[in-house]
């Protein structure tokens, strides 16, 4: 994944520096403003995808741009202008701020710390490598990882993988994991798998326009190395709407394991590989530039779906009485894999 990556943004690179020559903009309100549009408008990679016309998107807020107006003011039209494309990786950044589109504000939160704290450890967990894990009254073993921004050390995954070996099957909760490095994913899926799996697609930008794109090219994950600790009974992975970026792909992948399902909400989505430019004022533009599919070629900008028959809310009188409803769930959901014997079929 690592050379994947490095030969994507190597692309991405060469067609930004020397594919075309740039157009001088002036550091005035409208200069920043046509340079911002400029570049999102040749270098954005879901305009077709979402149906934005980012033309008229651009007549519409250029319209309210003045040759008088404040830096702070320029920043709040930019800002808005940007939020048409609902994208929690496209951001402008100057020095007091930073824009930002959340999806998850409009969906339920599924997911409450203080209920898996209380209720189903008791308050006495382990932490490592920023997983917070134990093994649970009923030999579900549970893994908390809230941040792929934090790196897993491949020898806090044998301790931890080793310390839940005995379980019967393991929960993955990545509710409100806002996402972080690639790499991590790679490394922890890693720990699931016994050969090289399809990870998903890579299609960047090959052009301005909108539709010029490379044909989609697979990436693959490679097993742990036999030393390492695996583990291979069933895995349910629990996520919301606030499970994002890194952890979206995350889920793609792993729900296209056979001794895994997904269960929870489907994710916040955010599969475009981010990448940054700078406007003449000196801000930075961070933005979508390449589209990441999953394992079957989808695209899951706009999240991705829990496995079948397994999207569910938190319950209100659940949560009340210290239930977590999609905890539950994945209980069930890891008995009847072992009632149906998926971690043989798996393990074969």
């Amino acid at each position: 994944m690592n050379k994947i990556i490095s030969c994507v943004a190597i692309g991405l690179l060469a067609f930004l520096g020397s594919c075309h020559d740039y157009e001088e903009y002036a550091n005035d309100p409208y200069g920043n403003f046509d340079a911002l549009w400029t570049i999102i408008d040749e270098h954005y990679c879901f305009f077709e995808y979402k149906n934005v016309d980012w033309e008229q998107v651009g007549q519409k807020y250029r319209a309210q741009v003045l040759p008088e107006m404040t830096g702070e003011e320029l920043f709040d039209v930019c800002a808005q202008m940007l939020k048409e494309l609902k994208d929690g990786h496209t951001n402008l950044i100057s020095p007091w701020d930073v824009s930002r589109y959340w999806i998850w504000e409009q969906y339920p939160v599924n997911y409450d710390e203080r209920i898996i704290d209380e209720y189903y450890l008791n308050y006495n967990y382990r932490q490592s490598s920023g997983i917070k894990y134990q093994i649970l009254s009923n030999n579900i073993g549970y893994m908390y990882y809230g941040d792929f921004g934090t790196v897993i050390g491949e020898g806090n995954l044998d301790v931890i993988l080793s310390y839940l070996a005995s379980c019967d099957g393991l929960v993955i909760d990545v509710r409100d994991n806002g996402g972080g490095f690639l790499t991590n994913v790679e490394r922890l899926v890693a720990r699931f798998v016994t050969e090289r799996v399809l990870a998903g697609y890579i299609s960047h930008k090959t052009g301005p326009g909108h539709d010029e794109f490379s044909e989609p090219y697979a990436y693959y994950f490679d097993p742990a190395d036999d030393t390492r600790i695996k583990f291979l009974k069933p895995v349910v992975i629990l996520t919301n709407r606030a499970s994002f970026s890194a952890t979206n792909n995350f889920v793609s992948i792993m729900k296209s394991l056979p001794n895994v399902r997904v269960v929870g909400d489907t994710t916040g989505g955010g599969s475009g590989m981010p990448f940054t430019s700078e406007l003449p004022n000196g801000w930075n533009v961070r933005f979508s530039a390449c589209s990441i599919l999953d394992p079957y070629g989808n695209e899951t900008e706009f999240g991705t779906e829990p496995s079948e028959g397994y999207d569910i809310d938190m319950d209100e009188a659940d949560m009340r009485v210290g239930r977590d409803t999609i905890l539950e769930t994945a209980f069930a959901a890891i008995d009847e894999m072992i009632a149906t014997g998926v971690c043989r079929q798996a393990e074969s």
